[in-house]
């Protein structure tokens, strides 16, 4: 056995060589990012090997009211409310090229309703699911993703709030707080003034669940990561683009629209996500960066916007009249020519002149 003195000595010499140990430890922890992954097999929502499989957003109750049928009719008809009040993109190329990846993103979700996607010709750069499965992607967002992998993040996300049931879980809400409001009208007079006072009720409640709450957003954030890296894709694209949107915000203040103002801070955000890829998801030896289709899609919808030809093998071509192109090919006006009877009948009088 050693002595006493022994043992302290070899304790005085291990916390002399604990810094050097410590520094050596967070440096091999620098080197390796993926030291701290984990492999989930419960079940739960970081068992990715269980995508498709897991209970997310399933059930009715108190905090879901709407069942998957409930939902499809409900998404239907709120899908014809925007298909009437705004201008769908009808290029057959668009069209088939965004409903393709949203649904190989869908494949590889914790969907249970199948989508419909359709685009909507629209500048501002955002895209929205509704319950049920309808799915609406604004031109400008393809327009400002710079790959293929950064418009997949941002399907994946809003494909994560159909997947979580989002939509009619606040619903839900809304309407249990609709319930309970219903016996404060019992002590209001029924005047103009008892009118107003119920509906200053009735707006100031619900409006806090016309948006997606921050933990809904975060949880659509978690899940669509997941469902991009399944699908093939990069995870850090969606990192890139969330980037992308900050330096824009921060260059120039308002970019976000107002709709995301209850969205987690950006920063915050990208944190979570990397935090994430980190953990949870494996890294691939190839990633789906672009396709030739993407940069197809993306020249069409340019020449669209710009009212230019857009060329089309399979059909006839069309072309918009622009303020240059309406007088004709070049910048002369346009002239009257005479039918020859009319040439005819002025040199006649202008014999008898």
């Amino acid at each position: 056995m050693k002595s006493g003195a022994s043992l302290l000595c070899s304790a005085l010499l291990l916390l002399a060589a604990w810094p050097a140990l410590a520094e050596a430890q967070a440096s091999q922890a620098t080197q390796t990012p993926r030291s701290n992954l984990r492999v989930y097999h419960d079940g739960s929502i970081r068992d990715i090997s269980a995508i498709g499989n897991r209970n997310v957003g399933c059930g009715t109750g108190l905090g879901n009211w709407y069942g998957l049928d409930k939902q499809i009719a409900l998404g239907k008809q709120l899908a014809q409310e925007i298909d009437s009040t705004n201008k769908l993109v009808r290029d057959p190329v668009v069209s088939e090229y965004v409903n393709r990846l949203g649904q190989n993103l869908v494949r590889d979700s914790d969907s249970r309703v199948p989508f419909t996607i359709k685009v909507i010709d629209s500048d501002s750069v955002n895209a929205f699911a509704i319950p049920g499965g309808f799915f609406y992607v604004n031109s400008g967002l393809i327009l400002k993703a710079d790959d293929e992998a950064e418009l997949a993040g941002v399907m994946a996300h809003e494909i994560a709030h159909v997947c979580a049931r989002h939509g009619t879980k606040d619903m839900t809400k809304q309407s249990i707080v609709q319930l309970a409001s219903i016996p404060a009208m019992i002590f209001i007079p029924y005047t103009w003034a008892g009118y107003a006072i119920y509906q200053g009720m009735n707006f100031a409640i619900p409006l806090t669940f016309l948006r997606f709450s921050r933990k809904d957003e975060a949880e659509a954030d978690f899940l669509g990561t997941q469902y991009m890296w399944k699908a093939g894709y990069d995870p850090n694209a969606f990192v890139a683009f969330f980037e992308k949107v900050e330096a824009e915000e921060k260059k120039q203040p308002g970019t976000i629209p107002k709709v995301c103002a209850t969205h987690p801070p950006t920063p915050a955000r990208i944190e979570a996500v990397q935090h994430e890829i980190a953990t949870i998801l494996p890294a691939r030896t190839e990633y789906i960066e672009t396709t030739s289709d993407f940069d197809q899609v993306k020249r069409r919808l340019q020449m669209i916007d710009a009212n230019l030809r857009v060329k089309d093998s399979n059909g006839p071509t069309l072309r918009r009249q622009t303020d240059q192109n309406k007088g004709g090919s070049n910048d002369a006006p346009p002239s009257l020519k005479r039918r020859p009877e009319d040439q005819q009948q002025k040199q006649i009088q202008d014999q008898q002149w």
